[in-house]
């Protein structure tokens, strides 16, 4: 039996946690089986615990990862400091993002389930959201960031309730204006000025 190593084993496991970030978020963590997961990542069953220890150790696993990808498409995608909020409000609440839930943050896809999931993944889940906070906290208020982290939630919570719900209604256009909605919205929470 030949064996593999270090470097290939790291990059199965990278493998499997990229796919199945992206299966969680496209059918959510309980729709997706193990057997799904590894078909998925190119793999048997069996490969699985050379890797993890259960299926609740790549969901904390792939939620750690999504999260980290989110905050560093973040700082990639929007301008630093505040002239960069507006655009990461835009992005978040765009019609593109919406329907496209398997490439997009892991809040708005998994919120419902990462509640009920066990502890590790919750605290995986909290810490890559604190991060996520943090970044956005030091762009609403650069003096002071741990002053707008309250502020920087509020606006998480907006921008991802606003996209579940789009993604829920079957009227297209009632969804497509509550994205806007939530754009007026979430520029008024932040303080910036719209054009009348």
């Amino acid at each position: 039996m030949a064996r593999y190593g270090k470097e290939h084993k790291e990059q199965t496991r990278r493998r499997i946690v990229e796919t199945a970030g992206r299966r969680f978020k496209q059918d959510g963590i309980d729709g997706s089986g193990v057997s799904t997961l590894m078909a998925d990542a190119g793999l048997t069953n069996g490969a699985f615990y050379a890797h993890f220890a259960s299926k609740e150790d790549l969901v904390a696993t792939a939620i750690a990862d999504q999260l980290r990808a989110q905050n560093a498409s973040v700082a990639a995608q929007a301008a630093p400091g505040r002239a960069g909020l507006e655009q990461i409000v835009r992005l978040y609440l765009s019609v593109q993002h919406r329907d496209s839930p398997g490439e997009g943050c892991p809040n708005a896809a998994l919120l419902d389930e990462i509640g009920r999931c066990a502890d590790a993944t919750r605290q995986a889940y909290t810490d890559g959201v604190l991060s996520l906070i943090d970044g956005i906290a030091a762009r609403i208020a650069p003096d002071d960031p741990s002053s707008a982290r309250v502020k920087a939630l509020s606006l998480l919570a907006l921008l991802a309730g606003t996209l579940q719900l789009s993604r829920a209604l079957a009227d297209r256009r009632l969804a497509d204006e509550l994205l806007e909605q939530g754009i007026s919205n979430a520029l008024e929470l932040l303080g910036v000025e719209q054009p009348a």
